[in-house]
């Protein structure tokens, strides 16, 4: 009788050994925050050594990690997007979303983001996460398959087309602005009221029973879409608020200081997200990455000094971007890394964080997890990107390849280029004539890929 008792509790604190493991798994899946700014380069961000104040983004390298190879999935708007929530190299989109969507557009109206063309938050939402875009989307507008709401999120605010009127929220004068699947009127200033939007977000979830994935993408410090009276049509237009562009006033070029005005309205932003989050009880549990959709332009005020070139196009400066990310107690804090890392290991890093399979998934990018919690090393890395003309930048179709320190590059012209990324980072000594060797194996595995992905 006594042994037999004795089983029964055993039995009994066995199951309660276990049982609570299962429901702290479960409660203890992290949520995710992905910041996401348009148009901003490298030498934008205050850490990266930009003399544009950015103490709320510098606070984000502070508490964690700094990525100095890190590349965005394309030099331009729509294919970046694209490839950071599918996992896939642009190039395989059933649309071929390699040039950017315009709003204007009639054959644009019927491109976008296909069904079947699985996002992260598809992936997440069916495994009982709390999904939501807040910001830019720019991966098809008009049909209401195209929303956000119809490729895993179940909230959305924000817009559509590539820019916005900062203060009345339209592409010109068409409206463009959504509360999920309705347009709505708002007025403010859209940096602001994208951060209001995540406030609301985030303090929502703090009674949630469900993690969350926030896809957080400002539309700024891009330029906004006015529209000319005179002319009857959009226009392109730098919109900074006057109290911000006093804060800048040491910087002596006009459309410097005026991107630099948007971008500090922006740092103040991602401040009031951090302190929403942490103020509600998440910021422990949350795996936070800054990044940018691709370099600066700088037409309208951004930089990517030192890199060579700017958005669409493939040198360095048009995909070569500032990354952070922060999670106390898994990723050290004030650490950097120079492993070879881009958007696309998103997609399989935060499932492997959330436990989430993949299987039955084609994705392009690699789990690296172990590189943000113990610096395990990824190994050499093979990217390739391919990118469609851009009207209003005037540019063409480019290619590039990196195989490991080496990159290969051709542009619209036709004009080639070989780089050594570890000696020669800046790309100011063409190899073309030196490495003939190099140069035919790149041509040949640039070729290869691309017929490879192509849909």
């Amino acid at each position: 009788m006594i042994l037999h008792h004795s089983r029964g509790w055993f039995l009994l604190f066995v199951l309660f050994l276990f049982a609570p493991l299962t429901f702290s798994e479960a409660a203890e899946r992290p949520n995710f925050l992905i910041i996401f700014t348009d148009d901003q380069g490298i030498n934008d961000v205050g850490c990266y050594g930009s003399e544009i104040p950015t103490p709320h983004i510098d606070q984000l390298a502070k508490e964690g990690l700094r990525f100095r190879q890190y590349y965005s999935a394309s030099a331009i708007c729509t294919p970046s997007r694209f490839g950071i929530l599918t996992g896939r190299n642009p190039s395989r989109s059933k649309d071929q979303l390699l040039g950017a969507l315009m709003f204007m557009s009639d054959v644009d109206r019927n491109r976008g983001i296909q069904p079947g063309e699985t996002t992260i938050a598809d992936v997440l939402q069916k495994n009982g996460y709390q999904t939501a875009l807040i910001g830019k989307w720019h991966l098809g507008h008009g049909a209401k398959s195209f929303l956000p709401t119809s490729h895993g999120f179940d909230l959305f605010r924000g817009h559509t087309g590539g820019c916005i009127d900062y203060f009345t929220m339209t592409y010109g004068n068409l409206p463009d602005w959504y509360h999920n699947q309705q347009h709505v009127s708002e007025n403010g200033y859209a940096t602001d009221l994208i951060t209001e939007e995540a406030e609301h977000f985030l303090k929502a979830q703090r009674t949630a029973d469900k993690p969350f994935f926030l896809f957080l993408s400002y539309n700024a410090p891009h330029f906004g879409k006015g529209w000319s009276p005179g002319d009857q049509s959009p226009v392109n237009i730098m919109q900074p608020q006057g109290a911000d562009l006093k804060r800048v006033g040491s910087i002596k070029d006009k459309v410097r200081r005026e991107f630099a005005a948007m971008t500090v309205a922006l740092d103040d932003g991602i401040g009031r997200v951090m302190a929403t989050l942490k103020n509600n009880g998440l910021d422990e549990n949350t795996l936070v990455i800054f990044m940018t959709d691709h370099g600066g332009t700088y037409v309208y005020g951004g930089s990517n000094h030192p890199y060579r070139g700017a958005k669409a196009t493939l040198f360095e400066g048009g995909i070569r971007v500032p990354c952070i990310m922060r999670w106390p107690g898994k990723i050290k804090a004030a650490t950097e890394t120079n492993e070879v890392t881009w958007a696309l290991d998103l997609f399989p890093t935060i499932c492997q964080f959330a436990n989430v399979k993949t299987g039955g998934l084609t994705l392009d990018g690699q789990d690296i997890s172990g590189l943000l919690t113990q610096q395990t090393p990824v190994g050499k890395r093979e990217l390739f990107w391919q990118l469609g003309p851009h009207e209003e930048l005037k540019r063409g179709r480019w290619t590039a390849l990196r195989q490991g320190d080496w990159k290969y590059i051709q542009n619209e012209e036709g004009d080639e280029f070989l780089f050594d990324l570890k000696t020669d980072p800046y790309e100011k000594q063409n190899q073309l004539q030196n490495k003939a060797a190099k140069l035919a194996e790149l041509q040949k595995r640039r070729d290869q890929i691309a017929d490879h992905l192509s849909p």
